[in-house]
């Protein structure tokens, strides 16, 4: 687990692990933060694109609603780090998928 500035956290979870809670927990919600092109060539099922490369990215994660789990990947995990990093300041839970979605044997 990664501790925030403000005490706020998110987890690095395997795909196992990732998958397994993503599946059980009602109001999870699964983005991916890759580019509109690294999105369009393959995405997990039922994934939501929010790139963090864009400008509106922090705008974005702004809307999103604190009763929500946030289940959060990329290609390798990096981006999706960051992005767990700035969405937990705001207050959401979420979760890394360590190793992007090349780790996703799913």
């Amino acid at each position: 687990m990664f501790q925030g500035m403000f005490g706020n956290s998110y987890e690095d979870l395997s795909a196992a692990a990732f998958k397994d809670t993503l599946e059980n927990t009602a109001n999870a919600v699964l983005i991916d933060v890759r580019t509109p092109a690294e999105f369009d060539g393959g995405a997990i099922q039922n994934a939501k694109n929010i790139d963090i490369m864009s400008y509106e990215f922090g705008q974005e994660i702004a809307k999103l609603s604190k009763d929500k789990t946030y289940m959060v990947y990329c290609r390798s995990g990096n981006r999706s780090g960051q992005a767990c990093a700035a969405m937990s300041k705001l207050g959401l839970t979420c979760y890394n998928l360590a190793g992007g979605i090349s780790s996703w044997p799913y």
